[in-house]
């Protein structure tokens, strides 16, 4: 299980603004939030988070 240090939590939020253009705080993400993406790595983690609800990916185009 990967922990939620600043490593990993920069590690997503980097990969949410690269692949969906929004910061955790943007999505208004808590510890209890991220805890369930924490066993994956942080880009993992993120496209996982933005598969479970839905959103559109920027460099997919509008659909």
């Amino acid at each position: 299980m990967t922990s939620i240090n600043a490593q990993w939590r920069n590690g997503f939020n980097a990969a949410l603004q690269s692949h969906f253009a929004i910061t955790i705080n943007d999505a208004g993400l808590t510890d209890t939030d991220l805890a369930r993406y924490s066993d994956l790595p942080p880009e993992q983690a993120a496209l996982q988070f933005g598969e479970d609800y839905d959103l559109d990916r920027v460099d997919r185009g509008w659909r």
